[in-house]
C-alpha cells in the first residue's frame, strides 16, 4: 500500500508542475515583449512552453494506468470516462465562452454561441482522455504502441496527401485547418487577437496524435508499477526518453517540430521529455527521498482541474474590468507597478509568478480545509 500511496504522490507532483508552469505560461502580462521562454515558438521549433500541454497529457495517460483496474464492469468503466469527457469538454467550452458579454465602445454586448470557439485546451484534454482511455482499456501494450504508430504516421501522411501542395505545413495551407474550417466553421476557430485569420492549435485532426501523449504517460506508468522504484526502473525510463528524443530529433529533418501543429516528432519530442522529467522525480522523490518543495507542487496537483479553471476565468475577469475606458485592471497592474519596478521582460516574468502564487494560495486554502474537486 505504501508503494502504491508515493505513486500517486510522484504522479501528484508532476502534474502540479504542470499546472504551475501552464498557469505562468498563461498570464505573461503586458507592458513589454513577452519573456522569450514564457512565449510558445512561433511555428516551427521549440520552447520550454511548448513542453506544458503534452505534459499535462502525459499526466493524463499516467493518471490512468492507476485507474484501469478500479472498474468492476465495462458498463462502469464508459460511463465513467464519457462522463468525464462531457464535462471536462463542455467546462472547456464555457470557459471560452465566458463572460458571455464582451465590450464594444464601452457598450456590453452578448457573446453569440454562433462565434464561440468549440476546441481549446480543455477540449482536447477531454477528446485525448476519452479516446486514450479506450485503447489501453480494451487493447494490450502492444496494439496501443501500434495504434500509437499508426496515429504519428497517419497524421503525417494526411497532411501530406490532403494539404495545400507546397503549403502542407503551414498555418493555411495545411489539411487539420482545411478540416476545421470544413467542419467547425470560421467563427468557431482561434482567432489570434480577435483577427480575422482562423487557425485552430488545438484542432480536430491533430488532437489524434494528441492521443499519442496520453498513450505515452499510461505505458510509463504501467512500466513503473510492474517493475516498482528501482534505479532499473529508472534507467530504463532515461534511456527510452533519450531515444524518443533522438528519433524525433531525426523525424524533424523531415517532419518539423511544431506545436501549433502538433506534429509527430513533437509528440516524441515530448514524450522522450516527460520519460526523462519522470525518471528524474522517481529517483529524487522516492529512491533519493528528497521532499524540499514537494508541498507547493502538490497543492497544484491534488486540485489541478481547479485551480486551472480559476487561473484561466480570473485572468479574464482582470482583462475585462476597466481602470478607465480601453485600459483593463490587468494591463494597469503591469504598467503602473510591474513594469515600472522591473521594466522589460522580466516584468512580464515577475508579474506571471505572482499571479501563479495568487492562484496557488488559493489551492493551499481548499488543500488545507481537504477540499478536493474531482470528476
Amino acid at each position: 500500500m505504501a508503494l502504491s500511496n508515493n505513486r500517486f504522490i510522484t504522479l501528484d507532483i508532476f502534474r502540479g508542475m504542470t499546472i504551475c508552469f501552464m498557469i505562468i505560461v498563461n498570464a505573461p502580462g503586458s507592458g513589454a515583449v513577452q519573456w522569450v521562454p514564457l512565449d510558445h515558438a512561433f511555428w516551427f521549433g521549440f520552447t520550454p512552453t511548448d513542453l506544458v500541454f503534452p505534459s499535462f497529457l502525459f499526466a493524463v495517460g499516467n493518471a490512468l494506468s492507476f485507474s484501469k483496474n478500479k472498474f468492476q464492469s465495462n458498463g462502469e468503466f464508459l460511463g465513467k470516462i464519457f462522463k468525464r469527457t462531457v464535462i471536462i469538454f463542455l467546462l472547456g467550452y464555457l470557459m471560452y465562452w465566458f463572460p458571455f458579454f464582451h465590450r464594444e465602445n464601452e457598450t456590453w454586448v452578448f457573446n453569440p454561441l454562433s462565434h464561440t470557439r468549440i476546441m481549446g485546451v480543455l477540449q482536447r484534454i477531454a477528446l485525448c482522455y476519452f479516446f486514450g482511455a479506450l485503447i489501453v482499456h480494451y487493447c494490450s501494450k502492444k496494439a496501443a504502441i501500434i495504434i500509437s504508430v499508426c496515429l504519428l504516421m497517419g497524421y503525417w501522411m494526411f497532411l501530406l496527401l490532403f494539404g495545400e501542395a507546397g503549403k502542407e505545413y503551414t498555418m493555411l495551407g495545411n489539411a487539420g485547418t482545411r478540416l476545421d474550417i470544413l467542419i467547425l466553421g470560421n467563427d468557431h476557430l482561434y482567432h489570434d487577437k480577435g483577427g480575422p485569420i482562423a487557425f485552430d492549435p488545438e484542432g480536430l485532426l491533430s488532437t489524434l496524435t494528441g492521443i499519442v501523449n496520453v498513450i505515452g504517460g499510461y505505458l510509463a506508468g504501467a512500466y513503473i508499477q510492474r517493475k516498482g522504484r528501482n534505479y532499473e526502473s529508472v534507467a530504463k525510463l532515461l534511456i527510452f526518453g533519450v531515444l524518443l528524443i533522438c528519433g524525433a530529433l531525426f523525424w524533424a529533418q523531415f517532419f518539423p517540430i511544431a506545436k501549433k501543429l502538433w506534429t509527430s516528432s513533437f509528440v516524441l519530442l515530448t514524450v522522450g521529455i516527460d520519460l526523462a522529467l519522470l525518471g528524474m522525480l522517481v529517483y529524487a522523490i522516492e529512491l533519493k527521498n528528497i521532499k524540499w518543495g514537494t508541498n507547493f507542487f502538490l497543492v497544484f496537483g491534488r486540485n489541478s482541474l481547479a485551480i486551472y479553471l480559476l487561473s484561466e476565468l480570473l485572468l479574464t475577469c482582470l482583462q475585462l474590468i476597466w481602470v478607465r475606458p480601453n485600459l483593463s485592471f490587468y494591463d494597469w497592474i503591469n504598467n503602473v507597478f510591474y513594469q515600472q519596478i522591473f521594466p522589460g521582460a522580466f516584468g512580464t516574468l515577475v508579474f506571471a509568478i505572482c499571479y501563479m502564487l495568487l492562484c496557488w494560495f488559493v489551492g493551499f486554502l481548499m488543500d488545507k480545509r481537504k477540499i478536493y474537486i474531482k470528476i
